[in-house]
């Protein structure tokens, strides 16, 4: 494990960095209106150039996860109380970047009845009030499998409603921490039940030990399960204490990745070594508009 993590990076992980006024004035920003954002406190490899454009993914409910997935670089512990004003904020801080598309992720908050839905539905209806053009795309957490608490946010009608997988069912009980397989698929299903309008979305992250044929089986149960949109990338080591890299996949597997998504039926793949859920959202959602539900 320890020679896995010593590694050299390749050269195509090797990442820009980009200081510009557009990054400063979002981190001021961000301060001023205390928010958060996956960018940050997730240490997404996209930071700088997605702040440079002046995109970000806000990240709801605090910044204490009550879960403590190998992966996730975002602090775990007993989360601050509940932020009732936090929706505004998000929808003053959207219109102050002027974004045509609004990413809301959050923590993991197993320690609220409802999993955090209703904030999530409240933020959802506040940047629409704020800015009735922008798209909104939710990225949340399982809600303990609880369907009441997916049916708050599916009623709020987010453009988008994204889960993540993580990675490939083997390792699921060893990469995530609570999180099941069979629910975050089940939540996907459940969702677009409830509104067959609405894409949803899932991503993988890969390089923990899958294998290839596993990766494959994992596209085929999410379309299995209607799944539209889907994001393959590279997994990185945040700090020693989280997993070792076992794998580096190379630019051109993940092209074919993306190929064998789209054969499968999926409105939009986004595969690439520093992919991550968020990264080009405004342009997974165009494309997936462009592209009829199959």
């Amino acid at each position: 494990m320890a020679t896995k993590q010593q590694q050299r990076k390749p050269e195509w992980l090797k990442i820009k960095l980009n200081t510009d006024d557009n990054f400063k004035d979002i981190k001021n920003m961000m301060r001023s209106k205390t928010l958060h954002t996956v960018c940050e406190e997730a240490k997404c490899p996209n930071i700088h150039e997605c702040w440079a454009n002046r995109t970000a993914t806000f990240m709801i409910l605090g910044d204490i996860c009550t879960r403590a997935c190998r992966f996730c670089a975002v602090k775990t512990g007993l989360p601050t109380e509940l932020d009732l004003q936090e929706p505004e904020r998000v929808a003053d801080a959207a219109a102050q970047m002027g974004l045509q598309h609004c990413v809301v992720t959050s923590v993991a908050r197993d320690d609220l009845k409802d999993g955090g839905a209703t904030i999530f539905a409240e933020t959802i209806k506040a940047v629409r009030g704020k800015m009735p053009l922008c798209s909104v795309e939710v990225l949340i957490p399982d809600f303990m499998g609880e369907e009441d608490s997916l049916r708050i946010v599916m009623d709020a009608k987010p453009d988008i409603l994204n889960h993540n997988i993580e990675t490939v069912e083997r390792m699921s009980d060893h990469v995530r921490a609570k999180a099941k397989y069979s629910r975050s698929l089940e939540l996907l299903a459940r969702a677009k039940k409830m509104n067959p309008d609405i894409p949803t979305k899932s991503s993988i992250m890969i390089g923990v030990g899958e294998t290839w044929d596993e990766i494959l089986r994992t596209m085929d149960d999410l379309r299995a399960h209607n799944c539209d949109i889907m994001t393959i990338g590279q997994y990185l080591q945040p700090t020693p204490k989280h997993l070792a890299v076992e794998m580096y996949y190379t630019p051109e597997q993940f092209a074919l990745l993306k190929e064998e998504g789209m054969k499968r039926g999926f409105r939009h793949v986004e595969s690439g070594p520093l992919v991550r859920s968020s990264y080009h959202a405004h342009e997974q959602v165009r494309s997936a508009s462009q592209t009829s539900a199959p």
